[in-house]
């Protein structure tokens, strides 16, 4: 304890300091603290079993089913972030829409090419998710985006024509419900149809910005997360629990079994509630084995906030958000991206007599952010070079 006390709670990452503003890095929940150590002291083994914790872990994924209006029939899986939510979800819809048993044949079995999309604004970790699961990262397509960084539907419909015309397979479009970069919200409905129209699994990737469906301000663009196949959130980011704690949804439970379940003979269990195998276990609705008791920090923090507590904090942040943009719209010398969206405001320096000189922009800007983070006085994160999307001053907006 000595040594901790001296070697490592002095350097902390930093994001429980209120001038810490880089990325998704939420200042965890005093109660999900308490839950993490007590999750610890019970130590339970979540792959299944008729259990305290499979049923905590059942009544979140309920309780997010509802907030997102997913049907009954739906699954989902605790798992440490959006990035395993990703290969998860993008595994199931690889055995969906593949058209043979991939699991047993093999990529090897595959007559054509296996398409993936997703806007440039999309998350690494589905081209991750992509590679890892064979497909290779040139069969993951850059669909076009719009002026506000969303992805274009009239787009993504013309490549799903043209891939199916060359006889390629397309299986999944990824679609994002707030980007890391610049929180923008594809057009969800508008994807939705084109998925629709083309029989086309729809993955949104709401790891940050879904939890923005509370507020009334992003209710309604975002009620089309019932509509898709499957959903990723985070609630370690905007719902404010310690990390790590992801959630997967997919729509059709049996779906999700046929990709991963294998239940080997000492795991066999007879599904009901009264023996001691209790459900089907998590394990064949997911990839791991050994799993840890997430749900508790996620239920006692729901269960201590409530819906409303929830509601009032992300809109708050929304409007800090807002109010920091407006601020920096009324200088001269602030460059801001536009549309500001959800919780994060893109800018930067940009004195008028730099302005036509991208590179030096860059290297000042650059230098301006590495000062400020080797200080210790703040933390701000940065998207890389700055582009011509951006409005300047006092008179830009939407």
């Amino acid at each position: 304890m000595d040594t901790f006390a001296r070697d490592i709670q002095p350097y902390p990452f930093g994001n429980g300091h209120p001038r810490f503003y880089g990325w998704v890095n939420s200042p965890p929940s005093v109660m999900g603290i308490f839950a993490d150590a007590l999750a610890a002291a019970m130590n339970p083994s979540c792959a299944g079993g008729n259990h305290a914790a499979v049923y905590v872990e059942r009544e979140v994924i309920n309780w997010f089913r509802q907030i997102v209006g997913f049907p009954a029939e739906s699954m989902g899986l605790l798992v440490s972030g959006g990035s395993m939510a990703a290969l998860t979800a993008l595994a199931v819809a690889r055995q969906v829409h593949c058209g043979f048993d991939i699991r047993t044949r093999g990529l090897q079995g595959a007559s054509a090419r296996l398409t993936f999309y997703r806007s440039g604004e999309g998350h690494g970790c589905h081209q991750k998710a992509i590679e890892l699961m064979g497909i290779g990262s040139e069969n993951l397509r850059t669909v076009e985006q719009d002026r506000e960084l969303r992805m274009v539907p009239s787009a993504l419909d013309a490549v799903l024509r043209e891939d199916r015309q060359h006889g390629y397979i397309p299986i999944a479009v990824i679609a994002s419900a707030g980007t890391v970069n610049s929180g923008a919200i594809d057009p969800l409905h508008e994807i939705a149809d084109v998925c629709t129209r083309h029989a086309v699994w729809l993955h949104v990737d709401g790891a940050y910005g879904a939890p923005a469906i509370l507020t009334g301000q992003y209710a309604k663009q975002l009620c089309a997360l019932a509509r898709a196949d499957s959903f990723a959130l985070d609630p370690h980011k905007w719902i404010y629990v310690p990390v790590e704690a992801g959630l997967v949804l997919v729509r059709e439970a049996r779906h999700m079994r046929a990709a991963f379940s294998l239940v080997p003979p000492y795991l066999q269990t007879d599904g009901k509630t009264e023996g001691v195998g209790g459900l089907p276990w998590f394990s064949e609705y997911g990839f791991q084995q050994t799993r840890g008791f997430r749900a508790l920090k996620i239920w006692m923090a729901l269960r201590y906030h409530g819906l409303s507590g929830y509601r009032s904090s992300i809109e708050r942040d929304i409007w800090l958000a807002g109010r920091l943009a407006n601020l920096l719209r009324s200088s001269e010398d602030i460059e801001i991206l536009e549309p500001q969206s959800l919780s994060i405001v893109c800018f930067r320096y940009a004195p008028p007599k730099l302005r036509e000189n991208a590179q030096a922009l860059d290297a000042l800007n650059k230098a301006i952010l590495e000062k400020l983070q080797l200080s210790g006085q703040g933390f701000l994160s940065s998207v890389g070079p700055y582009d011509s999307r951006a409005k300047r001053g006092r008179n830009s907006g939407p």
